[in-house]
């Protein structure tokens, strides 16, 4: 109720003089306006080129030598000629695109920068500077004439999974002392996503049979929801299940055979404290399994519920699962009990599977799983690079070891 008041009091004041507050206001915005184009227009090396002209000058008079009256022209015809150097219409247009904004570790990126004059008037020739992550890189602008387009391509090649910033692109007119330059931004910033790599994995067959909203598996049974097919009796068989229909024209009696359906709802979560990691390779190997994994879900679509440090969410389609991948970075806050948070969004969930560094130790995830539920299957990768992989078998859970991602799918088709 303040914030009212407080608007109705100002606007109060300003009622009773506003010429004198508009005219003072128009004058200050009006002094500013030849101090942001100085600000915008001389670097820092110009403003002392002008600052030391200005003193050698104001010197001179005073002293009168003339080493200090040599030393003020020199500056001064430097800041003439950096003026003249600098001058120049640079009403370019520009955009920035790229074949693919999905990527993979290893991929080789062209950049295409279309420049073009669209005034009427010729401009002149400009450096081009465009961001690549933390790069920058730099390229000559010819001038170009009315209506006239240049386009060039920057290559680089993705060395790390990140979502990688390309762009803005600036160009840049200045003098080659460095004392003014114009620069301005002509192409906004695109989100390049640089993919972990995955490896490609086998049917995930664990699951809960006879299940309405299933998929079918391949294997078939006698009873189930998804009809397959028909066969001779066998002693023993359910007479249940004979097809009548079928006996009668063939004189034998027929069996009904159904396709096993399964539904798994995955909880996939992972580690992502640095501290159980022995180094960046690790780490990546494991968003690698994580990735892997995860897309072997969406593919079979599989309801998915990926969970990493706080954050959840449930991916419908792989690319945007892998987008998600590569944003994934080193949290030393994680809470290191990753169960707490699958059994928070995903309670109901048939498999859960926890991706882990080599560091983290047995019996650290011997409690962490024992909340789970024991009606769920408990699957726990631990990535631990040049390690022979291998597999071990708890009451409560498998533990897999993982020493390079050429061993997750010979570990999956084991496991499966």
């Amino acid at each position: 109720m303040a914030h009212p008041a407080l608007h109705q009091h100002v606007r109060h004041r300003g009622r009773s003089a506003p010429p004198r507050r508009g005219r003072r206001s128009d004058w200050r915005n009006k002094g500013k306006r030849p101090l942001r184009f100085l600000r915008s227009y001389v670097s820092p090396l110009g403003w002392t080129v002008l600052g030391f002209a200005v003193v050698c000058g104001v010197a001179f008079s005073f002293v009168r030598w003339h080493e200090l009256l040599a030393m003020c022209v020199v500056a001064s015809v430097m800041m003439v000629i950096a003026i003249g150097l600098s001058l120049g219409n640079t009403g370019f247009s520009a955009a920035l695109s790229v074949p693919s904004r999905h990527l993979t570790v290893g991929d080789v990126v062209p950049v295409d920068v279309s420049i073009k004059n669209p005034g009427k008037t010729p401009t002149t020739h400009a450096r081009g500077d465009l961001s690549l992550g933390a790069m920058h890189e730099s390229f000559s602008i010819p001038a170009l004439a009315p209506k006239q387009e240049k386009h060039t391509s920057v290559e680089f090649t993705t060395i790390s999974r990140a979502v990688l910033p390309v762009g803005p692109l600036r160009i840049r007119k200045g003098d080659p002392f460095g004392l003014i330059r114009h620069e301005k931004t002509l192409a906004s910033r695109i989100n390049v996503y640089i993919h972990p790599k995955i490896a490609r994995l086998q049917s995930l067959d664990a699951g809960i049979q006879r299940d309405l909203e299933g998929q079918p598996s391949g294997d078939i049974v006698d009873d189930d929801l998804d009809f397959y097919g028909l066969r001779e009796y066998q002693p023993g068989d359910d007479m249940r299940n004979v097809h009548w229909l079928s006996t009668a024209k063939s004189g034998k009696l027929m069996i009904r055979q159904y396709e096993a359906t399964r539904k798994t709802t995955t909880a996939l979560s992972i580690g992502v404290n640095p501290h159980d990691y022995v180094d960046a390779a690790e780490f990546e190997l494991a968003v690698s399994v994580y990735a892997s994994i995860g897309v072997q879900c969406v593919l079979q679509e599989r309801q998915l519920h990926v969970l990493v440090d706080d954050e959840h969410d449930s991916p419908k389609n792989a690319m945007g699962f892998l987008d998600s991948c590569s944003a994934i970075l080193p949290d030393a806050e994680e809470d290191p009990n990753l169960s707490v948070a699958a059994l928070r969004h995903c309670p109901d969930a048939s498999l859960y599977c926890f991706v882990v560094g080599g560091m983290k130790n047995v019996e650290v995830i011997k409690r962490m799983v024992m909340p789970l539920p024991k009606s769920a299957t408990c699957l726990v990768l631990c990535t631990d690079m040049g390690a022979q992989r291998s597999i071990r078998r708890f009451d409560d859970f498998v533990l897999a070891t993982i020493g390079e991602l050429d061993d997750l799918p010979m570990v999956m088709g084991v496991l499966a």
